[in-house]
């Protein structure tokens, strides 16, 4: 496949990293010191503007997929726009848009064909929306869904008093319609079995039917339904769409932001929100605000250094939980490493919607988890996929790789090695990898 690239930034390098080895890759960017970043991989780079309508008449010809992901919405727009344009055949060339601005976005993912984007992201609600999912369980630090609902993956830390420590897995006492279906431990991943035991400090990860999700918050001690208190530090486009979506689960909401016209406009936008003008730093306002009786707090300023000093100072003070934003990647690590629960970042959603649209047919979902470490990927299987009519311990499935959930019509189903899946049927795999493309495989 033949993809270009315009921006060379976070979220545009790490889409050519995921993308060179196996696709015709060219990036497009105006700074130097990017160019010469992306140079690094085996992928072509022209410097120049993106939107240079001259500069797209050299490489759009034969292009299967155009992504623009500058930090400038109006260039990102452009670009689709003429490519589709100068190409003439719309149908054959794919665009997506990165874009942050509400006025041409109010939700995570939308479609503006009618402009000539097929489809347009904004990283900033995405994220907000996966923070919002992570808040609705206090224990988890990841949360996605699959099948249109019907399949739920939580990812956890496994502390010293928790239900999962020291457990072999075949002693987990865990629904019919749930499974372990990955313990990382340090940098080894492992796709457990029987005799595999989970201990302290592991992450490991849950995936089932959402039923199946509320009976672990009970084995961890959680109260279902209680009102939880959340701080958010930030309040840009996700900190106020994070309080606008959570508002609706009857939170405890309390936004600091050091603007105070932006202060108004959340207090206008947002009833039943405490909003507070104020530095997210300042160690006598938070504990003014009652910071030590808080379940959550969220940093998401658009400063990455200020995310981190926030969090360690709210740790400092007795919060259980914070979650912090991190716009640069190799950050993300850091950021749990000294503490933070939670480091999440807009470029991973972005990177997500690129690897659904160049992955091919059959794919509905993907996300990576612990920085690229692993994938889960929903597939929809067709009546050519090689996986399909053969009991799944018949199919030579690779190392590496897991059938984690079923959906066939409509029932959720954790497969064993006698399940033959249908055509039509919604499959879960997770796999490291060194695994996706001979998964890709069974379900061509």
């Amino acid at each position: 496949m033949k993809a270009v690239i315009i921006g060379a930034g976070e979220v545009g390098y790490h889409i050519a990293k995921s993308l060179y080895a196996t696709n015709d890759v060219i990036v497009i960017e105006q700074d130097e010191e990017a160019c010469k970043r992306a140079d690094e991989l085996d992928v072509q780079v022209i410097q120049g503007n993106g939107a240079n309508a001259s500069i797209l008449s050299q490489v759009i010809k034969g292009t299967d997929i155009l992504m623009a992901v500058t930090g400038s919405d109006e260039v990102n727009i452009v670009a689709c726009m003429a490519s589709k344009l100068i190409i003439g055949d719309k149908n054959k060339l794919k665009t997506m848009a990165r874009v942050s601005n509400p006025d041409y976005i109010d939700k995570p993912i939308a479609k503006r064909t009618s402009i000539g984007i097929d489809v347009m992201i904004c990283p900033e609600l995405t994220m907000a929306s996966e923070v919002a999912q992570i808040l609705a369980i206090p224990s988890a630090i990841d949360i996605e869904s699959f099948a249109e609902g019907k399949v739920e993956m939580m990812e956890l830390v496994v502390s010293k008093e928790s239900y999962f420590a020291n457990k072999m897995m075949k002693d987990l006492h865990l629904a019919d319609c749930c499974i372990v279906s990955a313990i990382f431990r340090k940098d080894d991943v492992i796709i457990p079995h029987g005799g595999d035991s989970i201990q302290e400090n592991d992450h490991i990860v849950v995936i089932g039917q959402p039923s199946a999700m509320k009976d672990i918050r009970g084995l961890l001690g959680e109260v279902v339904g209680r009102r939880s208190k959340v701080m958010i530090i930030g309040g840009g486009i996700v900190g106020f769409y994070l309080a606008k979506l959570i508002g609706k689960s009857e939170a405890d909401i309390k936004i600091i932001e050091s603007r105070k016209d932006r202060c108004e406009e959340i207090a206008d936008e947002l009833s039943g929100v405490l909003v507070l003008n104020g530095d997210g730093t300042d160690i006598n306002l938070l504990k003014d605000e009652g910071i030590n009786e808080m379940d959550v707090v969220v940093s998401v300023t658009d400063s990455d250094e200020k995310n981190l000093l926030c969090s360690l100072i709210a740790k400092k003070l007795g919060v259980k939980k914070v979650i912090a934003r991190s716009d640069r990647s190799d950050y993300i690590s850091l950021f749990e490493m000294v503490g933070v629960d939670s480091a999440v970042s807009p470029r991973e959603a972005t990177v997500n919607e690129v690897l659904k649209l160049t992955m091919g047919k059959g794919i509905e979902a993907i996300t990576t988890i612990e920085g690229q470490k692993a994938e889960i990927i929903e597939y929809t299987a067709s009546s050519k996929s090689k996986i399909v009519g053969k009991p799944l311990r018949d199919v030579k499935f690779p190392a590496g790789a897991i059938v984690s959930m079923i959906v066939h019509k409509g029932r959720t189903i954790v497969p064993r090695g006698s399940h033959v899946i249908e055509e039509n049927d919604r499959v879960v795999v997770f796999a490291l990898p060194t695994a996706l493309e001979a998964v890709e495989k069974l379900f061509k």
